[in-house]
């Protein structure tokens, strides 16, 4: 789609607007976008997000001696610290102890909860014992039986009997 306000460009943001009581929306081009001042999207929050972790970084993290570099990514203590971003996964095995306690700090925990809600608990199948694997058997030879007599009621039953001992 054309840009709606030079009819030139490729048309790349989508800008809607209600003034007065009015909707309005326009398809713009990166650059007509940027003359309207549609460029950014929080006009007023200038936030650089890299400063503001370095910030907790170079406050927290300690001086260490010599230049250990990451094998991977080549980043240093100094770097993580200057940018406030972890180089790669490697980064936090290497500077493990010096960045623990900063991530501790921020997080205010270092161990991944999860999403599951405390309230729910697994269940755990216990081992079947030679009676309960007996009587799966038995159960699944009278389910046959009734089905083959056309019982459907009591197959139903025995269906639901044996997806319980299964589990």
């Amino acid at each position: 789609m054309l840009c709606q306000h030079c009819n030139k460009n490729e048309a790349t943001t989508h800008v809607k607007t209600m003034i007065n009581g009015e909707y309005a929306e326009y398809m713009l081009c990166p650059e007509c976008a940027h003359e309207l001042g549609y460029d950014t999207m929080f006009p007023d929050f200038n936030a650089d997000f890299g400063g503001l972790l370095s910030s907790f970084f170079s406050n927290a993290l300690p001086a260490r001696s010599g230049a250990t570099r990451c094998k991977t990514c080549g980043s240093s203590l100094n770097d993580i610290k200057r940018s406030g971003k972890v180089g790669c996964a490697d980064c936090y095995d290497i500077f493990f102890s010096e960045l623990m306690p900063t991530i501790r700090n921020i997080h205010g925990n270092t161990e991944h909860k999860g999403k599951r809600p405390g309230a729910i608990e697994y269940t755990v199948n216990e081992e079947k014992t030679d009676d309960s694997a007996d009587k799966l058997t038995s159960l699944k030879a009278e389910l046959k039986k009734a089905i083959e007599d056309e019982n459907f009621e009591r197959a139903a039953q025995l269906r639901d009997e044996i997806k319980g001992l299964e589990g």
